[in-house]
């Protein structure tokens, strides 16, 4: 007997979609869901206009309405998860199989009905042209495949992310290259080696960049996504704000075949703050495992990451449990497994930094010129040097 095509519901992170930040993921249905979930997405669902669908995409050259739906076929969150948690029995297959058969049909009716030329002009994405092979093929076996390579939207292209409680895309990320990163590359040596051990799936360790502000610390852990996006690492920045939910960013990325470092950017807590007792449990492992595909790195002006002051210190008449507190408190540094300190720049090595960025030899005009803009407050850093360069 025919099967109807598949629609099934659930929750999801995501703060956008196809339609634009804040709007509901295609094919949302019920309002109560809405109210209780914030957002839904659905598996393999024919949006109801699909010429709105194409306006609000990013479609790569050639036939829209193909690259439209080999697009949704990506989208398909639950059903992805279902793949990537083992659990798509031989009736999954059934129910897919007819999704992708009404898929196919709607996508031959509408290119044949209503061809157009190309709307896009980039190449398709690795994960686009697999999706593409599926829907031609209409092979379920295909399409469990896809999302045990690639996942699922966004994480199947996207390498960039912030997270505050909701996972936002970052369009544009910034794209430092360790090229340009001048005077520490002892360290970024280092830290490149732990994350490639990562990529490989062999032991790797949390690590802490420590350093005075503008020595290239947060340079050299973007430079990182520049490096090793196209090997399957993805960056998460994660905000003050997303460290109380940071358990459900942890469930989503679970299960992707993606490698993800959370990144924690200027990272100083008080010694009361209760977000210590969170970052101890995601550096070792609480009750929830810490998932293998998931590296934390930190970056802090503190060696020991959290502040201290006076009154933090117990009376000296207080007993010892007092005192192995506070010990245990300002001891989250020891949680990394590797600190790498970033040495603040003098003289010299800001000016090679300069001439470096510059890609020539200063002149007396342009090293007076460098040094001047330094000394006017600035101070010398490696973002000073950067900003030189824009400025000129």
């Amino acid at each position: 007997m025919p099967y109807p095509p598949l629609v099934l519901l659930g929750p999801s992170l995501y703060s956008g979609s196809a339609k634009g930040p804040g709007a509901c993921c295609l094919g949302c249905q019920g309002d109560w869901l809405k109210d209780k979930l914030g957002c839904v997405a659905t598996l393999i669902s024919i949006p109801a206009d699909p010429w709105s669908s194409l306006i609000d995409r990013d479609l790569p050259q050639g036939d829209p309405w193909g690259w439209l739906y080999s697009q949704l076929l990506l989208e398909s969150r639950l059903l992805a998860r279902k793949v990537l948690q083992g659990q798509a029995g031989p009736g999954w297959r059934q129910l897919v199989a007819a999704d992708l058969e009404e898929l196919r049909r709607t996508w031959r009716q509408l290119a044949s009905t209503h061809p157009l030329e190309d709307l896009g002009l980039r190449a398709p994405h690795p994960a686009e042209q697999a999706a593409r092979e599926v829907l031609m093929s209409g092979d379920p076996e295909a399409l469990f495949s896809l999302y045990r390579h690639f996942g699922y939207a966004p994480f199947d292209r996207c390498s960039a992310f912030r997270y505050d409680g909701e996972l936002h895309v970052v369009p544009d990320p910034d794209a430092v290259s360790f090229a340009d990163l001048v005077g520490c590359e002892e360290q970024n040596r280092l830290l490149r080696r732990n994350v490639e051990r990562f990529l490989n799936r062999q032991p790797s360790l949390s690590t802490l960049l420590y350093g005075a502000r503008g020595s290239g610390k947060s340079s050299a852990v973007k430079a990182l996504r520049t490096a090793y996006a196209a090997q399957g690492l993805r960056l998460v920045e994660i905000t003050p704000e997303g460290l109380g939910s940071l358990h459900l960013l942890l469930e989503e990325l679970r299960l992707l075949p993606q490698r993800f470092v959370l990144y924690l950017d200027d990272l100083s807590l008080s010694s009361v703050n209760p977000m210590v007792h969170l970052l101890r449990g995601l550096l070792e492992g609480g009750v929830h495992r810490k998932p293998d595909n998931l590296l934390v790195i930190a970056t802090s002006n503190r060696r020991n990451v959290v502040s201290e002051s006076w009154r933090d210190r117990p009376d000296p008449d207080a007993g010892p449990h007092a005192w192995d507190d506070l010990q245990d408190q300002l001891a989250l540094a020891d949680r990394f497994g590797l600190v790498l300190t970033y040495p603040p720049l003098d003289q010299e090595r800001y000016l090679a930094i300069v001439s470096h960025l510059l890609r020539r030899p200063l002149d007396p005009e342009l090293h007076r010129a460098a040094l001047r803009f330094a000394l006017e407050g600035r101070g010398f850093s490696g973002r000073t040097a950067r900003q030189f360069v824009d400025w000129l």
